[in-house]
């Protein structure tokens, strides 16, 4: 869903010269090739975000290629800096740090095993720490 949202926020204001290349990860191979979570796809379509994306495993050749790795959670960021190689060129962090307010949490907690709710929580948290992202690290607000 970050990736989805973050694209969808990226495209809408025009900022695909400066955001190049979004894609998601995970850092296990268990979901390699699914789809997303139908309950995701939903939630994406709720808010008129078009998501097309079939899972994929972070490899260390990413720690090179993308200038931000941004994880979920705590675990993923502990992972991530376990797999990271030296040579990496990218900020390995977690989104919720670019939150705009306590009002979310840094950490987006996975929703599978909740209700609906869960979903849009996480929408919108992809969409305060996505707009804030911007604002913090190109300078343009985004309403």
């Amino acid at each position: 869903m970050a990736e989805a949202v973050f694209t969808h926020i990226v495209n809408q204001n025009g900022l695909t010269d400066r955001i190049t290349h979004i894609d998601s990860f995970g850092t296990a191979g268990y979901h390699i090739g699914d789809r997303s979570d139908s309950r995701t796809i939903q939630t994406c379509k709720n808010h008129k975000i078009p998501i097309n994306h079939r899972g994929q495993q972070i490899k260390s050749k990413h720690f090179t290629e993308f200038d931000y790795i941004l994880c979920m959670d705590s675990s993923n960021l502990y992972n991530l800096k376990k797999i990271q190689p030296s040579n990496c060129n990218s900020i390995v962090e977690m989104f919720g740090e670019w939150r705009s307010s306590s009002k979310f949490d840094k950490i987006i907690d996975d929703p599978y095993y909740g209700g609906d709710d869960g979903f849009e929580r996480c929408y919108l948290q992809c969409v305060d720490f996505s707009k804030n992202f911007i604002k913090k690290e190109l300078g343009i607000n985004i309403d």
